[in-house]
């Protein structure tokens, strides 16, 4: 079979060390919780010789790189309509799977933070994630409250799910090899995909404190904040940065009801 070629405007290096991919797919924990695992970004199919071991799991791959798909037609005939032709940041996960499932990946590097958004679109379904990215953007998932890394992606992937850095990849077990380190992580949904507060008025909060990071959060939220009503709260004297996921959810409820 002819090999595919990576393409830079897709973002794509190819993993070739099969030891790294076997310790990816070995890293789906939640095995009792869903049946379905999806595949992003499968390129000549590393990972998913390894998934379709797995009988446990009903596996679909989905790639927007039709010379992928066309290669892993031929390569895995026997998952017919499993194996999807089609942009994931479009997919209507609705349309594909029904119940609880998990993703897994290679990431594209350039669509990281568009790939986690998604998930968090779809986190009623999305109960685990298990995926390669760009070290910084892994850092960035799993960052405590007051570092550097921590911001809006931050707030929303650990709102919902529990985030592990895995570990480390370096450049030379890709082709190409990218730029830039890489990271495995894992994100195990909470128990429930609903949070405690307004979730829109709580998205709005997050978003509006770290769009402005370098203010307090008083003047961050100037817009959402009854100020007379809001004097008193210490917690508005702070930036963005300092609060936890809890602090948000305390903090959200407290404008809700002083509104």
């Amino acid at each position: 079979m002819t090999l595919v070629r990576a393409k830079k405007h897709l973002g794509q290096h190819f993993l070739t060390d099969k030891n790294i991919a076997a310790k990816i797919v070995d890293s789906l924990s939640q095995v009792d919780k869903y049946k379905q695992v999806l595949e992003v970004g499968p390129g000549m199919g590393i990972l998913s010789d390894f998934l379709i071991q797995k009988t446990e799991y009903a596996v679909s791959l989905i790639d927007i790189d039709t010379e992928s798909y066309l290669y892993l037609q031929k390569k895995y005939p026997q998952l017919g309509s499993r194996l999807i032709n089609a942009d994931f940041l479009e997919m209507d996960f609705g349309a594909f799977f029904t119940g609880p499932m998990a993703i897994i990946g290679n990431f594209p590097y350039n669509i990281s933070s568009q790939i986690l958004f998604k998930v968090l679109d779809n986190r009623q379904q999305v109960v685990e994630v298990v995926g390669m990215f760009q070290k910084e953007v892994a850092e960035r998932c799993a960052a405590k409250a007051g570092s550097k890394e921590y911001g809006i992606l931050t707030v929303f992937l650990q709102a919902y799910y529990k985030v592990e850095y895995l570990f480390t990849v370096k450049a030379g077990v890709f082709n190409p090899p990218p730029k830039v380190l890489s990271a495995v992580i894992r994100l195990t949904r909470n128990e429930t995909a609903q949070l405690d507060c307004d979730e829109k008025l709580f998205w709005q909060v997050v978003k509006a404190g770290f769009n402005q990071r370098r203010k307090t959060l008083r003047n961050a939220l100037s817009s959402l904040i009854n100020k007379e009503k809001m004097t008193d709260n210490v917690t508005l004297d702070l930036r963005a940065e300092r609060l936890t996921v809890n602090d948000f959810v305390k903090l959200t409820k407290e404008i809700s009801a002083n509104r």
